[in-house]
């Protein structure tokens, strides 16, 4: 009998060390980015800014033509090129954009996946490629503008640093 009173006395001991813990469970926390530094192109930081979100969460897909979505580059506030692109069913809208050479622009997000985390970055040549550019990862739906620095022209890979399978090819010309 005195046996299983130390045992009940052993666990409840242990049951308490085990509730009182002081290091805390595992957390999403996204690998650092690791971004050039910029050329003589310009002193322009990639930071991001953020968008009042307007679209409700069970919004539709644009149905815009993925070439009209692609190149799509409208006049900015600043007079800059704003390129959009989406991310809905864990995949971008698009899978290719168009920038202009040697100028900043920005990129529209629109995040429509309740609750996932998504953003835009963009590496040299491909979407493993070295990182030039990394927007913040954001869950959704909302949308985030990011000021993108000027890039020299070339061929880049975008995609969500979260999911490596949403990837696109970026033109700057």
């Amino acid at each position: 009998m005195r046996t299983i009173r130390y045992l009940a006395a052993f666990t409840a001991a242990l049951a308490v060390v085990a509730c009182t813990a002081t290091t805390p469970g595992w957390t999403y926390a996204p690998a650092p980015s690791v971004t050039p530094a910029l050329s003589s192109a310009g002193s322009a930081s990639p930071g991001a800014s953020e968008a009042a979100s307007s679209s409700p969460a069970g919004s539709a897909p644009a149905s815009a033509p993925a070439s009209a979505a692609a190149s799509a580059a409208a006049s900015g506030a600043t007079g800059g090129t704003v390129l959009q692109i989406s991310a809905q069913n864990v995949a971008y809208d698009t899978a290719a954009l168009t920038a202009p050479a040697g100028q900043p622009f920005q990129i529209h997000f629109t995040n429509k996946d309740a609750g996932t985390p998504h953003n835009v970055a963009i590496h040299q040549g491909s979407p493993t490629g070295a990182e030039v550019f990394k927007g913040e990862i954001f869950p959704g739906p909302g949308d985030k503008t990011y000021d993108v620095p000027a890039l020299a022209a070339g061929t880049y890979g975008f995609v969500c640093s979260v999911h490596a399978n949403m990837t696109g090819t970026l033109t700057v010309q």
